[in-house]
């Protein structure tokens, strides 16, 4: 292992400690485990539409959005088509991927999050977003104007890889809107020699500077409570302790 390359990383996993907030309230939502993401519950109420990208078939995050905040929430998969059922909320699901801009590959097609929110008439709307692409994130997220960005009150996304430079790129820019609430390590992708990172993909939720209050007086310790494990038959690998 090259020193620049552990270096990186432990600059990007420094950018990505939590401060606490002091009008976060956390909620979890989605499903118990793998797919439920930590929200900051009392801070949704402005959400006027809601989004989320990678879904292969199922979404309890995104219908519980829809029901619990009666706003028209967008999925989007261009790999898995399947539209998963919400019976208590409007949820529209859309055959398409995030990109950093407009294009049809192997017969797939892509756009810019700002090309769906205009096509779904959202584009002045303050949304939520929920991402788990693959790894797709960094470029959808470095080509996105700071407009689209300036959007989201909150974004809950699981980052994948630590590696590139432009990964520090990314977690610079949204943290010039946002702060970061939570931090919690997918134990799918628990891996040794990427210290100081425990896994590959790590779950992060951003909360926008406009709706959020940092309490200086406290330090983050640790996953919340309400932040299972993706897979609860194997052994987590968390980098700090839990309170």
């Amino acid at each position: 292992m090259r020193s620049s390359d552990r270096q990186h990383r432990q600059a990007l996993f420094d950018l990505l400690q939590p401060v606490v907030l002091s009008n976060c309230e956390f909620v979890r939502l989605g499903e118990p485990n793998d797919g439920g993401y930590l929200m900051c519950g009392n801070l949704l109420d402005r959400v006027e539409a809601g989004y989320s990208y990678g879904i292969a078939n199922y979404d309890q995050w995104g219908c519980d959005i829809a029901t619990r905040l009666g706003v028209v929430l967008h999925q989007y998969d261009c790999f898995d088509t399947r539209q998963p059922a919400c019976s208590t909320g409007k949820t529209v699901f859309h055959a398409e991927c995030v990109a950093a801009a407009r294009k049809v590959e192997e017969g797939r097609l892509f756009d810019s999050m700002a090309g769906q929110f205009a096509q779904n008439g959202d584009a002045s709307k303050r949304l939520v977003v929920k991402m788990d692409v693959e790894g797709a994130e960094w470029d959808s997220l470095l080509s996105a104007s700071d407009e689209t960005l300036d959007r989201f009150d909150q974004l809950a996304i699981e980052l994948h890889y630590m590696n590139e430079p432009r990964h520090i790129e990314v977690v610079k820019r949204l943290k010039q809107f946002f702060h970061i609430a939570h931090l919690h390590f997918n134990n799918h992708a628990c891996a040794d020699g990427i210290e100081p990172f425990p896994a590959w993909a790590y779950e992060v939720l951003f909360i926008n500077k406009r709706i959020a209050f940092v309490d200086d007086t406290r330090q983050w310790t640790g996953p919340h409570r309400l932040a299972t494990r993706a897979d609860p038959r194997r052994p987590d690998c968390q980098s700090v302790s839990s309170p």
